[in-house]
């Protein structure tokens, strides 16, 4: 295998840019990666699915988007995203904590199926171009997994808002729990309105697209992605305020909207986000309080520090441990806790080099919502929604195609 350079050609390449049923195939791999990341969670859903069969699924679409994009990319051109590079960093990280077999042979079965995700990536980077494709693509891959919680919740209202999930929105088609349906509603409406902010989509979108979603936001009663998406919203709505009259006036309307319905309706709102949890339990965050200071107050030796316990079920004593920099922390160390920060000081970097566009716009709501949903939710250490979230953030930052000058190609001898 030899390594060339060659100059990039324009984004109307016809062999790259130019066929729309190419486009069609990498959205249909973009898809493929968020089926890898919806997981096989227990809800119970309409027709039982076992266990097995979801996993099959789930780790079939990512061996599937593998051989598509490799198919696709056959000369394996990749462009360089210090983004990707890091995250690569991050796969060597978790294969060395997960050598140790501490978190038994799962581990190196979980690192290969991070390895595999990430070398998707690289292979799809060839159609990194700076612009608003990836956007679309990642809009409907989760609008599609909307539909069928609509579906779900449509067709049986009472199993898809069950009591002992405190009557908050799942999926019951695909078993999909309310902090993921939140995700994705969150991100859908986010990205949705700031497209629309942005001039790059129409009225219509927002109230066919995000409406709908933040109807199904509202039904999950998920604090954390309901407040990440209304600081988000404004962030990127400011990056876009110097060059769009719509961005400033819209930004205006909603500070000064938020703040009277905060007064107005102030004790709904309180309802709202307490869910009817104690006092006790709503300062816990529902008890994830407890799982963090357990993690934290175990002993641990020089090694594990550094390193980690390599990859797990992003639990500890049997309790899920909701938290992106302590989950991180307790698979890959302290190592892996650097790579992450660098991970995103990369995107920040990147979002202050761009110039205000919609692309960037985008960006810079998937990092905002991304950091502030990291606090109770696992994100960047593995194969997650939100890690794909970053990743699409990291595909918007990188230079349109115009300017790119190299493109980095790995020739099949």
């Amino acid at each position: 295998m030899t390594v060339t350079s060659r100059t990039a050609r324009p984004l109307a390449e016809p062999e790259i840019h130019g066929q729309r049923g190419v486009s069609w195939i990498v959205g249909l791999i973009w898809g493929l990666l968020v089926v890898n990341t919806l997981g096989s969670l227990a809800v119970d859903t309409i027709v039982p699915i076992p266990r097995r069969v979801l996993q099959v699924i789930t780790m079939g679409s990512l061996a599937v988007a593998f051989v598509l994009a490799l198919l696709l990319n056959r000369r394996l051109r990749i462009r360089p995203n210090a983004f990707l590079l890091l995250l690569s960093l991050l796969v060597v990280a978790s294969i060395l904590s997960s050598s140790f077999m501490e978190s038994g042979f799962g581990a190196l079965l979980r690192c290969a199926r991070l390895a595999v995700f990430v070398a998707t990536l690289w292979l799809l980077t060839r159609w990194w171009d700076g612009g608003i494709s990836f956007v679309r693509h990642h809009i409907r891959a989760l609008s599609a997994v909307l539909a069928t919680v609509a579906i779900g919740l449509v067709i049986s209202p009472s199993m898809a808002m069950p009591a002992d999930f405190d009557s908050r929105l799942v999926g019951i088609i695909w078993p999909i729990t309310a902090t993921q349906v939140a995700d994705y509603a969150a991100v859908v409406a986010g990205l949705t309105l700031v497209l629309w902010l942005a001039r790059a989509t129409t009225t219509r979108s927002v109230v066919l697209i995000a409406g709908p979603a933040l109807v199904m936001l509202l039904l999950t009663h998920t604090r954390t992605a309901t407040i990440a998406m209304l600081a988000a919203i404004p962030v990127a709505g400011l990056t876009l305020a110097l060059t769009n009259a719509r961005a400033r006036k819209t930004i205006a309307t909603i500070t000064v909207g938020a703040a009277v319905l905060a007064i107005a309706f102030s004790t709904a709102l309180t309802a709202w986000f307490q869910r009817g949890q104690d006092a006790e339990l709503f300062s816990n965050l529902t008890g994830r309080q407890y799982v963090w200071d357990a993690l934290l107050a175990q002993e641990r030796t020089v090694r594990e520090q550094l390193f980690g316990v390599g990859l797990t079920d992003k639990s500890f004593g049997g309790d899920p441990i909701d938290s992106t920099w302590l989950a991180v922390f307790h698979e890959q160390g302290i190592l892996g806790v650097s790579i992450v920060a660098l991970m995103l000081l990369a995107l920040v970097f990147a979002m202050a080099a761009r110039p205000p566009s919609p692309a960037r716009a985008c960006a810079v709501f998937l990092v905002v919502y991304g950091v502030i949903a990291s606090y109770t939710q696992v994100a960047l250490g593995d194969v997650t929604g939100y890690l794909l979230h970053f990743v699409l953030a990291a595909a918007l930052l990188v230079p349109a195609a115009s300017e790119q000058r190299s493109l980095h190609s790995f020739d099949r001898a």
